[in-house]
């Protein structure tokens, strides 16, 4: 499984490590995923996510089924 938030689309950014020197070579930023499970009440089932940190707190402030709602119309969820 690739490493993006199912919620927000969040994924790997590309950028350079800089030495002392001023030499640059590629490196990846990974986002700060975890995977986590969550009651849906309009389904009545639990659900399984692959979302970042800061998905987690839109989370705790909209609710799980508002960001559910919002990640199917982006088309980041199915």
């Amino acid at each position: 499984m690739s490493r993006v938030c199912q919620l927000t689309g969040k994924s790997v950014m590309v950028g350079n490590n800089v030495s002392h020197s001023n030499r640059k070579t590629k490196r990846k930023f990974y986002p700060n995923l975890i995977s986590k499970k969550f009651f849906l009440p309009d389904e009545d089932r639990f659900v399984t996510l692959k979302i970042s940190t800061s998905a987690l707190r839109t989370i705790n402030k909209k609710g799980i089924s508002a960001c559910i709602k919002e990640a199917r119309e982006k088309g980041y969820l199915k």
